[in-house]
C-alpha cells in the first residue's frame, strides 16, 4: 500500500483518493443531468416567450380595435397584428404535433423526414413572427417620440 505525504503527515492513498475519485463521479453525473436541466430550462423559457409575445399581440391588437380608424396606420397595423397571432398559433400547433410524433412514432425511420419538416416549418414561422412583430412595433404610434423632436417642441 503506498502513502502519499500531504504536508508533514503521511497519509493512506486509498483513504486520500477515495474522495476526490467520489468527486469526480459525482461531477460526472452533474454534468449528465445539466443537459437535460438545461434542455427543461430552454423550452420553459422558451414559451413563456411565447406567451408573452401573444400576451403583447393581444394587447396591441385590442387598442387598435379601441382607436378604430383613428389610428394612422389602422389597416396595415390590424393586418400584421392578425397575421402575427395566426402564425402564432399554428407555430403552437406544430410544436404540439412535433412533440406528439416524438412521443408516438419517431422511434420509426420512415417518420423521420415528417420531423425535419415539421420542424422547418415551425421554425420558419418563427422567423416570419418576429420579423413581422418588428414590423409592428416600428409602425406603432404608442411610442414616444424621438429625444430630438422633443428639444425641438421645447419653444
Amino acid at each position: 500500500m503506498a502513502q502519499v505525504v500531504a504536508g508533514d503527515e503521511r497519509v493512506n492513498e486509498t483513504e486520500y483518493l477515495l474522495p476526490l475519485q467520489k468527486s469526480v463521479k459525482y461531477a460526472w453525473q452533474m454534468k449528465a443531468m445539466d443537459a437535460n436541466r438545461y434542455a427543461t430550462k430552454k423550452t420553459i423559457a422558451q414559451g413563456m416567450l411565447d406567451i408573452a409575445l401573444l400576451t403583447a399581440n393581444a394587447s396591441q391588437l385590442k387598442y387598435i380595435l379601441q382607436v378604430g380608424e383613428q389610428h394612422q396606420f389602422y389597416k396595415l397595423m390590424l393586418i400584421l397584428i392578425s397575421l402575427s397571432i395566426v402564425m402564432q398559433i399554428l407555430s403552437g400547433v406544430l410544436s404540439l404535433s412535433l412533440s406528439l410524433l416524438r412521443d408516438c412514432r419517431l422511434h420509426q425511420p420512415e417518420f423521420h423526414q415528417s420531423a425535419n419538416v415539421i420542424n422547418h416549418v415551425r421554425t420558419a414561422f418563427a422567423f416570419f413572427t418576429t420579423m413581422l412583430n418588428l414590423f409592428i412595433s416600428a409602425f406603432d404610434s404608442r411610442l414616444p417620440p424621438p429625444q430630438g423632436d422633443l428639444l425641438n417642441n421645447v419653444n
